[in-house]
């Protein structure tokens, strides 16, 4: 399976601390991708230089065999922040129309009907301005907005956050729904049941190092372990080296 994603010897410093360190990952194209770690492991930094918001100190990133820095490397991408905050004044309707012209697509209120259904948010919603959203409903609205835009790459940073049940289960659906038609997605989350249950591969990060990628099951046999968040409290104690399963 070729690579959506190459992380090639990818390292950050910040006031001298390695934030990452000699990173080499890849994320095969088609793939649902799990990336764990502890607050602080380096996740959203290492999706901050993907999308080349910050500059790395060594190393490379290729997306779909392009360098990370030219922009047009990023145009088959779509990205969700962990903080989505999305213009208070803004009717849901507004905001999705915005999102679309942006991309020079053009706007479908019908399609964007079923996109909010699909993440269980009401039409309604579009006709209200955003400061009126709850949390959750700000959460459906980015994720409805990050996959209305047709792309083949979605990186999605803690996708769950502030989701109740039903709104988890139908995102899970989606994403499932997304791999089957060929998109490769890259999410991280703090919830390793929801990475077990939708990854067929996955990393964990921790103090800026690469302490393990494979998939799920690897990672439960690798670290002698029933559960993922077991394997995971052994991938994360002191001096677990490196491994891929």
């Amino acid at each position: 399976m070729s690579q959506a994603i190459c992380f090639t010897n990818v390292s950050k410093r910040h006031a001298g601390h390695d934030v990452l360190a000699a990173l080499n990952l890849d994320v095969p194209r088609g793939s649902l991708f799990g990336l764990a770690g502890v607050n602080g492991a380096g996740k959203t930094t290492l999706l901050r230089c993907l999308l080349d918001f910050c500059a790395l100190d060594e190393g490379s990133i290729e997306i779909f065999g392009a360098s990370h820095r030219v922009p047009a490397s990023r145009a088959p991408l779509a990205f969700l922040p962990e903080r989505f905050t999305p213009p208070p004044h803004l009717t849901g309707d507004e905001f999705l129309k915005f999102v679309v012209k942006l991309q020079d697509q053009s706007y479908d209120r019908a399609a964007a009907v079923r996109m909010l259904q699909a993440m269980d948010l009401e039409e309604s919603a579009l006709n209200r301005t955003v400061r009126h959203y709850s949390k959750g409903m700000t959460q459906k609205l980015g994720l409805a907005a990050t996959f209305l835009i047709r792309k083949d790459l979605y990186v999605l940073d803690e996708p769950t956050s502030g989701l109740d049940p039903r709104a988890r289960m139908r995102l899970k659906e989606h994403l499932l729904a997304l791999r089957g038609e060929g998109a490769t997605v890259l999410l991280t989350s703090h919830t390793l049941a929801d990475i077990d249950e939708l990854c067929d591969q996955m990393a964990i990060l921790h103090g800026g190092r690469l302490v393990f990628s494979g998939s799920p099951a690897g990672c439960r046999s690798h670290f002698g372990a029933d559960s993922l968040e077991a394997a995971f409290m052994t991938a994360t104690t002191p001096c677990t080296n490196p491994i891929s399963a």
